[in-house]
């Protein structure tokens, strides 16, 4: 999920593309785009970096598993397959 700071940084480069006309109403279509932004991103369900690096590091160590098991498996089936 984005950060307050984050929603903050994109609402102004999106205010900064406002045509100088509507710099007036700037300030209620600030907070209107500040709410619009969370909404959408929060149904996105993003996850930190953090999460991300975990599960990666999840998903890789499974792997090995994974394939250590392969290997255990074919080294049985081949132990009875000479027999």
């Amino acid at each position: 999920m984005l950060d307050t700071q984050s929603i903050k940084r994109l609402s102004d480069k999106i205010n900064q593309l406002l045509p100088a006309g509507l710099q007036q109403i700037k300030g209620d279509f600030d907070a209107r785009l500040k709410v619009l932004l969370q909404q959408q991103l929060s149904a996105l369900e993003l996850v930190s970096r953090e999460e991300f690096d975990i599960q990666a590091r999840v998903l890789q160590r499974t792997r090995a598993k994974l394939e250590d098991l392969e290997q255990k498996l074919k080294q049985l089936e081949q132990k009875l397959g000479s027999l």
